[in-house]
């Protein structure tokens, strides 16, 4: 089980970007299907994104395809995830996750980072 850590959450304008970063230690990361998740206040934790081995595939949420772009470096053992066109309804807090199942429900993820926070002005 490899622990993660978050940064690059912070305040950004619509339309503007931002980077996340999830650095994961111990545990064999090239192994691992990386995601991003999301939770704004008051609502369910929702998927936005995940990667698996090798970056063979990637997957999005409607609501971000076309602006988000997941990627992994596997020499560093960390995950991105580059946010364009940002919206003030991307405001949310921003979590990384892995797992060995690809889903997109929040369950059978094995590891979780601590969360960042995202939050876009109008």
């Amino acid at each position: 089980q490899v622990h993660l850590v978050e940064s690059g959450g912070g305040l950004a304008q619509a339309g503007g970007s931002l980077r996340l970063s999830c650095a994961a230690f111990g545990g064999s990361f090239s192994s691992y299907i990386m995601g991003w998740f999301r939770q704004a206040p008051g609502k369910e934790r929702e998927f936005v994104a995940s990667i698996t081995w090798a970056s063979i595939n990637d997957h999005y949420a409607d609501s971000v395809k076309g602006r988000f772009s997941i990627s992994r470096d596997d020499a560093k053992n960390t995950v991105y995830l580059q946010m364009n066109g940002l919206k003030a309804e991307d405001t949310a807090v921003y979590y990384c996750a892995g797992g060995k199942i690809l889903t997109t429900t929040d369950t059978n993820w094995n590891s979780w980072g601590q969360g960042t926070q995202v939050t876009v002005s109008s």
